[in-house]
């Protein structure tokens, strides 16, 4: 049973913007931002909280602006989405889930050391430029339901 339904419009949509924020992540980079949308999918909590599908996640808007950076300025996300990234947004969505990204609901390229806490919520690891934050312990118990 995969980690949240989708269908084959989501996993491109969602290969696209794994590609647009970490392509120079190589694939296991791609994997952890792919990670962090299914866990916002799933999560009902915090900035989530009406957020279900793939689509939902990709376009969500917080104050004002797309959460993801790539759907705003475009670059790659406006590209067709590509078979090797097609393949990795299938097994996120299916079973992938690993630290740093495990339990993440965000990440961001600070293009500096990682800082401990991101809007009070803690840092659970690096992976090259990224830095990724999980939900501070007791604010979101359904993102960690089915790993």
């Amino acid at each position: 049973m995969p980690r949240v339904k989708y269908t084959d419009a989501d996993v491109a949509l969602m290969a696209r913007m794994m590609r647009a924020e970490a392509e120079g992540e190589g694939k296991q980079g791609m994997l952890y931002v792919g990670n962090v949308i299914v866990n916002r999918a799933k999560a009902d909590c915090l900035d989530f909280r009406d957020v279900r599908t793939i689509r939902q996640v990709i376009f969500h808007v917080q104050g004002g602006n797309y959460s993801f950076e790539a759907v705003q300025k475009g670059n790659l996300f406006y590209n067709r989405a590509r078979s090797v990234e097609k393949r990795l947004a299938k097994k996120n969505l299916d079973y992938w889930s690993q630290h740093p990204a495990k339990y993440a609901l965000w990440y961001f390229n600070p293009y500096a050391p990682c800082p401990p806490t991101w809007y009070n919520q803690p840092f659970s690891g690096q992976f090259k430029n990224h830095c990724y934050y999980e939900p501070a312990a007791g604010s979101c118990d359904s993102v960690y339901i089915g790993g």
